[in-house]
């Protein structure tokens, strides 16, 4: 049977060549442009090697190259976490933080921070990862309690009330001692700015890990889109692909959160994006998701680079400040399919 015009496999493909070509062109943008003019020719001539002003070579080498990298791998994460969620609660409005991630993640900084004194991103990175698989652990434990399977009512729910908690609880930490807490505040606002490959280098495998697991998830997705019963029905382990799915989001997510701090609206914006272009089949969703979500991420980062010269916003502000209006036409103009 033919395909719908909308959806037929040439759209597809021109919209993963679209998506491409501009993931391309952002990363490049981002090492070209930063709140240090540097004129292009020098920037291309450190990124062969060849000699340039040590300043020069310093920021388009140890700065603007590994934040870009930072930057992709985020997106990427968040993007696809965001649809992985979206795609197992059936919530159109899903995000990372809806299963307690990023409330996971800051509830660790702050004990990282508040207890043992860490001060630097390389120090707390691990507790923010060890934040956001307790979370995501504590979420599907929560939503197994009682009769029947998980469901994805009780996962959000669980997931809003965990995230509820812990946010009380480290606005409570910070409250009891201001200044030890003020480190947190860039990277409670999403920030991709002094991050090195030191921080890159330990959570991209995992990034990595998860970006492959929900790949192979496509399929499951697509069944438990038509419902539980059908999907077990049809040869779907719906309790596993869940399970796995939980464990992919906790790796994009975690890794994301730990890396450049909590971001909005990547997760909750591309997904809906990408399934306007694409239609429901979530391999699609997921795909082009990959491409579209560090394009947002770089973009909004080269804005909070420039609008502010010689100082920085954080990207999370610029990302909500861009997304929240965007999400509002996308669902005013565009009804929500293949959830």
């Amino acid at each position: 049977m033919r395909a719908p015009a909308r959806y037929r496999p040439s759209r597809r493909v021109l919209a993963l060549i679209l998506g491409l070509a501009a993931l391309v062109l952002a990363a490049a943008a981002s090492i070209a442009i930063g709140s240090r003019e540097i004129p292009l020719h020098i920037v291309w001539d450190a990124l062969r090697g060849l000699p340039v002003p040590n300043g020069d070579a310093a920021a388009v080498l140890d700065l603007r190259l590994p934040r870009t990298v930072i930057g992709l791998a985020a997106g990427m994460a968040l993007g696809v976490s965001g649809a992985l969620i979206q795609a197992v609660t059936r919530n159109p409005l899903a995000d990372p933080g809806i299963l307690g991630v990023n409330a996971g993640s800051a509830f660790f900084v702050s004990l990282a921070v508040g207890l043992l004194g860490v001060t630097s991103p390389q120090g707390y990175l691990w507790f923010a990862f060890l934040g956001a698989f307790v979370a995501t652990i504590v979420v599907a434990l929560i939503g197994a309690v009682g009769r029947g399977a998980a469901s994805p009512a009780r996962l959000t729910l669980a997931g809003v009330a965990l995230g509820a908690v812990l946010t009380g609880i480290v606005s409570a930490i910070r409250l009891s001692d201001p200044k030890s807490f003020e480190i947190l505040q860039v990277w409670e606002s999403g920030s991709l700015q002094d991050r090195g490959w030191d921080v890159a280098a330990p959570v991209i495998p995992f990034i990595a890990a998860g970006l492959l697991l929900a790949a192979l998830l496509g399929p499951s997705l697509n069944a438990m889109a038509l419902g539980d019963d059908l999907a077990a029905s049809l040869g779907t382990g719906v309790l596993r692909t869940r399970l796995f799915a939980i464990v992919a989001v906790t790796l994009l997510a975690g890794g994301a959160t730990a890396m450049a701090g909590p971001i909005a609206f990547v997760g909750l914006m591309i997904p809906h994006i990408a399934r306007w272009i694409v239609g429901p089949d979530q391999r699609w969703i997921i795909a082009l998701t990959v491409l579209l979500s560090p394009v947002l991420l770089l973009a909004s980062d080269i804005l909070a680079r420039v609008v502010l010269r010689p100082g920085e916003l954080p990207v999370g502000v610029v990302t909500a400040i861009v997304g929240a209006p965007v999400l509002i036409v996308l669902v005013r103009r565009q009804r929500v399919s293949g959830l």
